[in-house]
């Protein structure tokens, strides 16, 4: 059966070839659903649903619950239909909002909290649960009360609450090969997030990355398929039990969500949100394999990805989500779009898709969206361009998500089980369970006789990421990056320098942290803890599999310490194998700790011997993917797929490697933040007000901004669409248009010289008001806004590069060192204007120079 073999084949490859000669022998015939008709999609794009598996999803409801969500049906207005199928988010809806409008759902995005603070105290999260829940009961006379589920991102534990369990991320947890830790670390994950009184977590990611130069390749177990498949059923039946007709809430569950359907982790050139450029063949056996035993075991929701199947959204592939997913593989669950994905749909806007409604979506994450996706869908279904028939479909999904959980007898939140224990939150068993994932996940890859550590030496701990818990527990944590937080935000847990210096006491023995690698006393080895810092999604799409040099420093670190003789044990924080042979070379011993999360002293665990000198625990992590010999992405493999040293295998002699990352670029910044269009990995094109709020990230085209206020377009420069045009109505609030970033760069070298921020632009129209300039900062003031007249007397229509003085800005008070945003241009009038380039360079490369103060 197509299922077992998608179980049981050991690689992505072999996958594909023992699939061969079976799948040729069915016809590729050209019949598809009418959505996805020629005239409507490439031929590529299509599907053939008869080549799917066919799945049984398991009984989860009683007849008697059937027949209540049917009865509720028959009762409810179309406004309550419409309402029924949106999830906002908490941070731009009120319980008011609810109750008037009849909201199927709320979440909380990486970035929202209770009050608008995303690090509010576990108590205010389980009040506005609360809040939710009583104002959607709140209901008139003879109107279905019908309750609001929340989802929230608890992605490597309940990642989002103060004090909680930080699970190691996906990627470390596809090292360990246990499918049984998987699923408790389901059950503690529930168990944390029924405490403040959430339903609904969007997890697991069971993404496949075939390319590690994606920003969420983390999220993903492995790179290989069946491995995959064999976590899924385990993460579902941790968080939400055993597929059963019994209410979800009844025991300490709460409902899961696979994503992100389909080959999230198959686009090209490792872009966010980007295009999957892969036959029907790779979809299936490779991206596809998780999604058998999820559905086997009953996930109760699916959420599609923002990424594209051959050129077509998976938000609007009736093909994928109605043919095959619900149709041939007979998932009877709900389907929700990811953050305003339907937005980037063809033809659609955040505030209108009814493409996406017709090609299966039951309920759109609108998070900030949500009321003009409202009043526009209303309209639809009135209108007839939205069948009742799929509205009453895609409800009655939403009603047997909140029937299976329970939701119709289990009173508010706070008045459930495990509600308000507080205690419950980072546990010390629950903790226990993070601290083994740890061990478990961490990879020895070189080991010439450094490690175990004995008992009683004096141990140096070195690098940059030795005391920061934010950097080893890595993106969605607290905040949707995971920056810019301190270790007083995680009571209770350890960091790496913590575990350390406790198991190096423990032994009779001494630690001291030192960043730079000086010390007071000589040491009898040194640890160096180096490697990534935290980012999510498209903020951590990278163009090589390098560090960046910034994070390079702790190499040299090891380097200068082997040069005095120390033993130098190398301890990797990263979300994705790199090309480091340089840290291999000089280490005498290397291991990939990924993003172990809160326990930090887990590490510790398997770098130490006992007091009889005999190593405390044995390795047993195994490399999810392969490790890359060069920078580049497809090049030669250093360790393949599977590789990871034990102890028992003793000491082994190292071979130096190469030290050429075969790439020409050096992983850093290239100064180009924006060009054909598209910003630099990494970066964001958004457009807000003038004062930042209402911010809109443009990843299509065309699209709006500020309610129609400013539209977004394809333009040509140099290549088909390789620029942007922006059309702005005048206005009081304003209107900026910026490249951003949420990790800093520093741009101090380059101000003083004498280089510009270049821009290459066009201007379409006469522009009513100066343009201004500035740039952004991660602390406040950041300087003031530069007038740049000389945007208004450029020719019209004809490209031109004006550059502006990186001088400029410092001499306004920006801290150049600490720079979001190098690029805001703003205006309260009207102006229309293409951008098709946006990057620093030299004087002689503008044809036109601002002028403006300096230094």
């Amino acid at each position: 059966m197509l299922s077992r073999l998608l179980v049981l084949t050991a690689s992505p490859v072999a996958l594909i070839m023992a699939a061969q000669p079976a799948l040729a022998q069915t016809p590729q015939t050209d019949t598809v659903a009418a959505a996805d008709a020629p005239g409507d999609m490439p031929a590529e794009a299509r599907v053939h649903p008869e080549q799917w598996p066919e799945i049984a999803f398991p009984r989860v409801l009683t007849e008697a619950g059937e027949a209540r969500v049917q009865a509720i049906l028959a009762r409810m207005t179309v406004e309550q239909k419409v309402g029924q199928i949106i999830q906002a988010d908490i941070a731009s809806v009120t319980p008011e909002d609810v109750r008037r409008y009849r909201l199927g759902s709320v979440l909380n995005g990486g970035n929202s909290g209770p009050g608008g603070d995303d690090l509010a105290p576990a108590e205010k999260w389980l009040e506005l649960a609360d809040a939710f829940y009583d104002a959607s009961m709140d209901v008139a006379v003879g109107e279905p009360a019908i309750p609001i589920v929340w989802g929230t991102d608890a992605v490597h534990g309940h990642s989002n609450i103060i004090g909680a369990t930080i699970f190691p991320h996906n990627v470390g947890l596809g090292a360990t090969r246990d499918p049984e830790l998987i699923e408790r670390i389901g059950r503690v994950t529930a168990v944390e997030i029924r405490v403040t009184g959430q339903e609904w977590t969007f997890a697991p990611t069971v993404a496949v990355p075939q390319d590690y130069r994606w920003g969420r390749a983390y999220e993903g177990y492995s790179s290989d398929p069946s491995l995959v498949a064999a976590y899924v059923g385990s993460m579902i039946r941790g968080l939400q039990g055993p597929p059963s007709t019994s209410p979800i809430l009844a025991g300490p569950h709460v409902a899961a969500s696979t994503k992100h359907y389909l080959a999230d982790g198959g686009t090209t050139d490792g872009r966010d949100q980007g295009d999957a450029a892969i036959s029907e063949l790779e979809l299936r056996l490779i991206h596809g394999a998780p999604y058998i035993p999820a559905i086997e075991n009953g996930v109760a929701t699916i959420m599609t990805s923002f990424s594209s199947w051959n050129g077509v959204k998976l938000s609007a592939h009736r093909g994928l989500v109605t043919d095959v997913l619900k149709g041939r593989m007979n998932f009877d669950g709900m389907v929700i779009t990811d953050w305003n994905a339907h937005g980037q749909v063809a033809g659609c806007s955040n505030a209108s898709c009814p493409r996406a409604v017709d090609a299966g979506i039951d309920m759109f994450m609108a998070p900030d969206s949500w009321r003009m996706f409202y009043d526009s869908t209303l309209a639809q279904v009135r209108d007839g361009t939205i069948a009742m028939d799929r509205l009453d479909d895609a409800v009655a999904r939403v009603l047997r998500l909140k029937e299976r959980l329970g939701l119709f007898e289990m009173g508010n939140p706070s008045q459930r089980a495990l509600s308000g224990e507080y205690e419950l939150l980072g546990a010390p068993d629950h903790r226990a369970v993070a601290r083994e994932a740890v061990r478990k996940s961490m990879v020895l890859l070189k080991n010439t006789g450094v490690l175990p550590l004995q008992p009683g030496g004096r141990i140096l701990v070195a690098g940059d990421a030795a005391n920061d818990i934010a950097r080893q527990s890595g993106g969605w944590t607290l905040s949707w990056q995971g920056t810019g937080l301190e270790n007083d935000l995680f009571p209770g847990a350890t960091s790496l320098w913590s575990g350390i210096e406790q198991a190096a006491t423990a032994t009779g023995g001494s630690a001291q942290l030192s960043e730079d690698g000086t010390f007071t006393q000589r040491p009898d080895a040194a640890i160096v803890i180096f490697g990534e810092t935290p980012y999510a999604e498209f903020q951590g799409d990278i163009a090589t599999l390098q560090l960046r040099p910034e994070l390079r420093g702790p190499i040299a670190t090891m380097r200068r310490l082997k040069e005095q003789g120390i033993p130098v044990v190398a301890v990797m924080i990263t979300g994705r194998p790199l090309y480091v042979n340089e840290a291999l070379n000089t280490a005498d011993a290397f291991v990939a700790a990924w993003l172990p999360g809160s326990e930090g002293a887990g590490v510790a665990d398997m770098l130490f011997a006992g007091a009889d000198g005999a190593p405390a625990f044995e390795f047993q992590g195994l490399l999810p993917t392969a490790w890359p010999a060069t920078a580049r992405h497809g090049g030669a493999t250093l360790f393949p797929f599977g590789y990871g040293m034990r102890y028992a295998d003793g000491p082994a002699a190292w071979t130096p490697l190469p030290e050429d990352s075969g790439v020409t670029d050096d992983g850093g910044d290239s100064g180009v933040f924006f060009e054909r269009g598209v910003p630099a990995s990494s970066w964001s094109l958004t457009v807000s007000q003038a004062d930042g709020t209402n911010a809109l990230r443009v990843t299509t085209v065309p699209a709006e901004a500020l309610d129609g206020r400013v539209r977004i377009a394809a333009t040509d420069h140099g290549v088909q669409e390789g620029a942007r045009s922006f059309a702005v109505d005048a206005h009081a609030q304003g209107a900026a248009i910026e490249l951003s970033t949420f990790d800093p760069i520093d741009l101090s070298r380059e101000t003083n010289g004498d280089m510009l921020l270049l821009t290459t632009v066009r201007r379409d129209a006469p522009i009513a008001r100066t343009l201004s300039m500035a740039v952004s900062c991660d602390s406040a003031p950041c300087g003031e806004a530069v007038p740049v007249r000389e945007f208004g007397a450029l020719a019209l229509g004809e490209w031109q590069t004006v550059g502006v003085l990186l001088k400029c800005f410092r001499a306004t008070g920006a801290d150049m060192t600490r720079i979001t945003a190098p690029f805001r241009i703003a205006t309260d009038g009207a102006a229309e204007i293409s951008i098709a380039r946006v990057a620093l360079g030299s004087l002689s490369e503008a044809d036109v120079i601002a002028d403006c103060p300096t230094d």
